[in-house]
């Protein structure tokens, strides 16, 4: 099958150890515990019995391709934001090499906006729940057909990221002259 139809993702599932070698030639081989050997060491993802094989691929497959999908896009927008401002502030301040950030925030950035997000996504956010997951088999097609990840996506993302990041240098701006050239503050009282 994968050479027939190289673009294909294929899925081998197994339980004894006959089983093996189409395990790993798959691209996704998901071993079950059985009674003729224990192959789950080969395979990608393991499963006790059969009958587990549904939630494995339409509730926690179909969320975890949501998730990523989400996650990739969020990734090259919160990069882009961080790092527009920096180059767009180049030409403002001729490539003078100032900061514009303070060096601790830009450290505490990626933690701020990577890590905990991230937790927070990967624990707590579902889009439907389990029963209704496994009655819908249309909510599976979303991954084949890419409505959560494509190139309109994408670009939507960066595109954001460039408007929100010169918007962030243009507010600064204004903000630091106001502050500069004002001696009763920063709004003016």
């Amino acid at each position: 099958i994968k050479n027939r139809h190289p673009s294909r993702t294929t899925l081998a599932i197994g339980d004894g150890a006959n089983d093996v070698n189409m395990i790993t030639a798959a691209h996704i081989g998901i071993g079950i515990s059985g009674l003729e050997g224990n192959n789950i060491k080969a395979s990608d993802y393991a499963i006790g019995k059969f009958k587990y094989l549904a939630n494995l691929l339409f509730v926690h497959g179909r969320e975890s391709y949501r998730r990523n999908s989400y996650a990739t896009t969020y990734i090259f927008y919160k990069n882009i934001l961080i790092a527009s401002p920096i180059f767009f502030y180049g030409f403002v301040s001729r490539f003078s090499g100032t900061l514009i950030y303070h060096v601790l925030m830009y450290m505490a950035y990626n933690v701020a906006f990577t890590a905990l997000p991230v937790i927070w996504f990967a624990t707590s956010d579902f889009e439907h729940t389990k029963e209704v997951l496994l009655s819908e088999p249309e909510l599976y097609k979303y991954g084949p057909r890419q409505l959560h990840l494509n190139f309109k996506i994408y670009l939507r993302e960066v595109i954001y990221g460039f408007v929100q990041a010169i918007l962030i240098l243009y507010f600064s701006f204004i903000a630091l002259n106001r502050n500069s050239s004002n001696t009763k503050g920063f709004f003016g009282s």
